[in-house]
Parts: structure tokens; C-alpha cells; sequence
């Protein structure tokens, strides 16, 4: 009975240190994405540990920054954000506005929707948004940020 208690603690202990091995490496490719730091890569380990195996748009909706339509009412024809994680929207808005300014693929990105005439809260939102979909694409790859070229 107790070798029994021991194997099931020392199964559990190992599951921990691979938990925390795999969060590392995790983290790793998330600061690799020019624009995240140390917080805004913790933050979708802890808050979305789902991310590398889900979908992009399941991505986007878990953490609230998928377009929800409004079509009836006063807000016809309008999209608006909102559910998912909170915290880590919060966090991927400020993510966001260091990203459109630092990394080469959104930065060209936000200054399009700009020129558009988008509000400032909706750029910033759309970069979170793509942010989470490349971080996803990262872990399910495995591979580093690589900047593609232009074509």
C-alpha cells in the first residue's frame, strides 16, 4: 500500500516538472513574437493552456477578442468583442499596442486600418487578435517566430 502511495506521488511529481518543462519551452516561442514580453507570455500559458491545440478562431473567441454581430437594435450592422478570458484580453490589448509598433508583419497591419479611417480601439484590437493566432500557430508548430518575406 505505501510503495503504491509513493509510485502515484512520484508519477505525480514527474507530470509537474514535465508540466513545467513544457511551459518553459512554450514560452520560449512566445517571446520569440517580436512585440511579447515576459508577462504577455505567461499569460496565455496560465490563462489559456488550450493554446497550440485548438483552432484559430476558437483562439479568438476564448479570449473574447472574436467580432460578435449585433444586427438588430441600435447597433446594426455593428461588431463587438466580448466573453472569453478577461484577464488575458487585457493583457493581449497591451501586448497589442507594443506589437503594432514593433513587429515587422502587424506593424504594416495597423497602419493600413489606420489609413483606413478604423478607430484606434478597433486596430488595436484586430492586432491582439492576430497576435493570438500567430501565438497559437507557434505552439502547435513548434517552430520560432520567422518573419516571411513580402511577396
Amino acid at each position: 500500500m505505501l510503495d503504491t502511495q509513493i509510485r502515484n506521488l512520484e508519477r505525480r511529481i514527474d507530470s509537474v516538472i514535465a508540466q513545467e518543462e513544457a511551459s518553459a519551452v512554450k514560452a520560449r516561442l512566445l517571446l520569440s513574437i517580436p512585440g511579447i514580453g515576459p508577462v504577455s507570455a505567461a499569460m496565455p500559458i496560465a490563462e489559456l493552456p488550450e493554446l497550440g491545440r485548438i483552432t484559430s478562431s476558437e483562439a479568438a473567441a476564448m479570449t473574447g477578442l472574436a467580432p460578435i454581430p449585433h444586427d438588430s437594435g441600435a447597433l446594426r450592422g455593428k461588431r463587438a468583442i466580448a466573453g472569453g478570458r478577461r484577464a488575458l484580453r487585457r493583457v493581449l490589448f497591451q501586448t497589442a499596442l507594443a506589437a503594432a509598433c514593433h513587429n515587422p508583419v502587424l506593424k504594416p497591419v495597423a497602419q493600413s486600418l489606420k489609413m483606413r479611417g478604423k478607430p484606434h480601439k478597433l486596430v488595436i484590437v484586430a492586432i491582439a487578435r492576430r497576435l493570438i493566432i500567430i501565438a497559437n500557430a507557434i505552439l502547435k508548430t513548434g517552430a520560432p517566430w520567422q518573419a516571411q518575406p513580402r511577396r
